[in-house]
């Protein structure tokens, strides 16, 4: 389904979006079939409906979701970056695009909902199409309102203008999020579910309509109703994926197993892939069909450190070299060394403030690792860490695992050390959606793995919150181990108060869920998302200490500026608002 929906977009007409003027959509191929002949015959309506999905290639929706993390705890931005600095303003990329790829898919998915009667084709696939269509202008209005807190509303295709409505609540927006997602639920032509292999796996179904609105009950905190469609989705037929290696999850052989519940669709073909690889792969991570990769976007130290020991224990650096906590970040660097330093190497070391009556010529290596090895396997199949591995390439032809090793020397043979975008540097590196070897690697824009918009594993620990937040209750630690256990992580339990995983009531449950989502979708777009629904992420991103970290916890960029609680809700792009007089601003925001 993903190629022909994909290859037919080449030849889609035009669907009027208004009141927000997409510069995305000025470009050929979109102006080459009016709306009115759009819906004139079954195939131009199938590419009617493909012109819907095809807003979740878009960057601020779909392929490119991965780019909000670097706003949340897990990762960091090698470049200055104005949202976490506090000096954005309200004509930023980030708020139009955001804006306007909501409103590109909600004016499709209206001209498809006021036209599929004219097509000629069956009622039952009409009405699926119907399905499809709402599920997706629910997602979109999803998508808008847990940012912006509060959109115009238009159910219908409407001209420029009369693309003049003011902005209805937050709560009216979740209503109607939830009103369009009922009538999916409803509609006994949406199936429950596609299985693997289907010819329609990617559109939207009945349990993406449960999940999604379970979602939105989460924000509106209605946890009873939120707990009761959460459980439909396994009903359903959705379950975590058994693997023995989490990173497995995010390879194409499992992109279609029974765990992704909605998912952007990637291929092979320029434009209509993921570009994880350029943007957090590494000079050996992508072959010469496209170029290196650049590793713009890194893992933070201080969400590495959060990674608790195998055993449930919390980490801590003090468990594994004594004195490390009390030490200067520049200090702890000679811990990250490799062995066999020249003296050169070791006199620069020493000038930079490294306490190098630490460093081990044999030895040190090893050390290092062992505050790896014994943790939470989703770190090191998340994250490449010192002194792991990565199987890479530097020709697209020959592949050779290269070690990530400081300060680096050279990636040739026999040395291969990973050669990344900031070799005068020391970060850790992303591993999660990023390519490994000759048969994985084709282009560093292009990369064809689907990325979870919606997985099981979501539902899981959305339903243990919601079991959690009205009530202390044993289910919703099970639920949680479900997603542990699958991790290989050891389980919680209430029995034992002596054991690091002692759950010791409703307050210590809820912090190890939401530790448990910032672990369990690292990369996916997620967590930044959660922190705005529970108000931490002026506590979680705006420490006295944040801000860009080589991985001994040195600053190498100013410390993230928290501007005040406005900060909650985004600007409405000024743009926009100029376009439309009737909305008015989010307050603490100036245009």
């Amino acid at each position: 389904m993903r190629l022909k929906l994909y290859t037919s977009l080449l030849t889609l007409g035009a669907l009027f979006v208004g009141g927000c003027q997409s510069d995305l959509l000025d470009t050929s191929p979109y102006n080459k079939i009016s709306s009115a002949n759009m819906w004139s015959s079954e195939s131009l309506a199938d590419q009617g409906i493909t012109g819907i999905y095809a807003g979740l290639n878009r960057t601020p929706f779909g392929s490119r979701i991965w780019w909000f993390d670097h706003y949340g705890v897990n990762s960091q931005k090698r470049d200055p970056e104005s949202l976490t600095w506090g000096t954005i303003k309200s004509n930023d990329n980030i708020f139009l695009e955001r804006w306007r790829a909501g409103y590109d898919m909600i004016h499709r998915a209206n001209d498809a909902l006021a036209n599929l009667d004219k097509a000629p084709m069956s009622a039952e696939k009409r009405n699926r199409l119907v399905g499809e269509s709402k599920f997706l202008r629910a997602y979109a209005y999803y998508c808008l309102n847990e940012v912006f807190k509060g959109v115009p509303v238009y159910l219908e295709p409407v001209e420029i203008a009369e693309a003049t409505r003011a902005r209805e609540t937050e709560q009216r927006v979740w209503e109607v999020i939830i009103e369009d997602l009922t009538a999916c639920i409803e509609n006994t032509h949406l199936p429950d579910k596609y299985r693997k292999g289907d010819a329609n796996f990617g559109r939207a179904t009945k349990a993406a309509a449960y999940a999604l609105r379970g979602k939105a009950y989460m924000w509106t905190k209605d946890f009873a109703k939120a707990e009761a469609d959460l459980k439909k989705v396994g009903a359903l037929g959705h379950s975590l994926l058994k693997v023995t290696d989490y990173k497995m999850l995010f390879k194409e052989v499992n992109e279609q197993s029974d765990e992704m519940i909605f998912s952007a669709q990637n291929v092979s073909i320029s434009g209509l892939g993921i570009d994880t690889q350029r943007y957090v792969g590494s000079r050996v991570s992508a072959g010469v069909a496209g170029g290196a990769g650049w590793n713009h976007y890194l893992p933070s130290p201080d969400f590495v450190d959060s990674y608790e020991c195998l055993d449930g224990t919390p980490f801590n650096w003090d468990n594994f070299l004594p004195g490390y906590n009390a030490m200067t970040p520049r200090q702890r660097k000679v811990f990250f060394l490799r062995d066999n330093l020249t003296q050169a190497e070791k006199d620069r070391f020493t000038a930079e403030g490294a306490a190098m009556q630490y460093y081990l010529n044999t030895g040190n290596e090893e050390r290092i690792k062992k505050a790896y090895d014994q943790r939470d396997p989703r770190l090191r199949a998340t994250i490449v860490t010192p002194y792991s591995t990565y199987l890479g390439t530097r020709d697209n032809v020959t592949e050779s695992l290269y070690t990530l090793r400081w300060p680096y020397r050279n990636f040739a043979a026999p040395t291969l050390d990973y050669i990344t975008d900031t070799n005068t540097k020391f970060y850790y590196l992303y591993r999660k959606f990023v390519a490994e070897g000759v048969r994985e690697i084709v282009d560093r824009d292009y990369v064809p793995i689907d990325i979870p918009l919606i997985r099981y594993a979501d539902v899981v620990l959305l339903l243990a919150e919601a079991i959690n937040e009205q009530r202390y209750d044993p289910e919703a630690i099970a639920l949680v181990n479900q997603v542990r256990s699958r991790a290989g992580c050891a389980l919680l339990q209430n029995a034992d108060g002596s054991k690091p995983t002692f759950v010791s009531g409703q307050s210590n449950l809820r912090e190890r869920i939401r530790n448990e989502r910032r672990w369990e979708f690292n990369l996916e777009g997620v967590n930044f998302f959660d922190e705005y629904r529970w108000g931490t992420w002026h506590l979680t991103k705006f420490k006295s200490d944040s801000g860009g970290k080589q991985v001994w916890g040195e600053l190498d960029s100013s410390p993230n500026v928290w501007p005040g609680d406005y900060y909650y809700k985004w600007p409405i792009p000024r743009t926009e608002k100029e376009m439309n007089r009737n909305i008015v601003q989010n307050e603490g925001w100036l245009d």
